[in-house]
């Protein structure tokens, strides 16, 4: 069992403009609860323990959120970043916060009804990405899903070992070990070339909340569906 994970919230959330220019993206409301308090839950429920929430926009409102209504049954803690550090770096910042077991790592602004089946690692495999068919606003995809030719977009949701951040596959990636913002997207571009790292599709609900179209789009939804 996966015992910790890590949630991106440290962007400022500017293609969601205006809802984001007083309250952090993981802390919009979607069905009367903040993103991020669906998020934390469905890390209870898969038997997640210790989370590490990275922070920069909006800090203190997070942090308090987190102090007055996160789930009793969790560790969090938070990796701070003086500056963006963008998904690569702001990982590779945290890794100190994490033990030497696989993690979870989630974006603060996706939807998911619940988390994947967390499979067994091989001992040469880093991680393991799921994928969700192409939406109309990512028509290009992101990744070959393992074993078919067929292109997909990422969901924002992977299981990880932390050896992915090594120095050895950083510079693989990049050519050099890179210092402050990087993207994560080059080194798991670079461990799939590897064939160490895979893909697999995400079947159940899922959402890339990164406009204010799209969160309504998420909201009615699930009215919808709870009529």
């Amino acid at each position: 069992m996966i015992r910790q994970a890590m949630i991106f919230a440290a962007g400022e959330g500017r293609r969601m403009r205006p809802l984001t220019l007083d309250c952090p993206k993981p802390l919009l409301s979607v069905a009367g609860r903040p993103l991020l308090a669906w998020h934390l839950d469905r890390l209870v429920a898969a038997g997640v323990q210790r989370v590490v929430i990275n922070l920069h926009y909006l800090a203190d409102q997070l942090r308090q959120w987190v102090k007055q209504s996160a789930p009793v049954e969790l560790e969090i803690v938070f990796s701070e970043e003086a500056q963006l550090l963008e998904t690569g770096g702001g990982l590779l910042q945290a890794l100190p916060l994490l033990d030497s077991a696989p993690f979870w790592l989630i974006n603060g602004d996706i939807w998911l009804d619940s988390l994947p089946i967390a499979p067994q690692l091989e001992a040469e495999e880093l991680g393991r990405l799921w994928l969700v068919p192409n939406p109309p606003h990512h028509p290009e995809g992101d990744f070959i899903l393992s074993g078919t030719r067929q292109r997909a977009t990422f969901s924002g949701c992977s299981l990880l070992k932390p050896e992915l951040l090594s120095t050895a596959q950083l510079e693989a990636a990049f050519g050099h070990t890179p210092q402050g913002a990087f993207k994560l997207a080059p080194l798991l571009h670079k461990a799939l070339e590897q064939g160490r790292l895979n893909t697999a599709l995400y079947t159940q609900g899922w959402m890339d909340v990164g406009t204010p179209e799209r969160l309504e789009a998420l909201r009615a939804h699930l009215a919808e569906a709870t009529q």
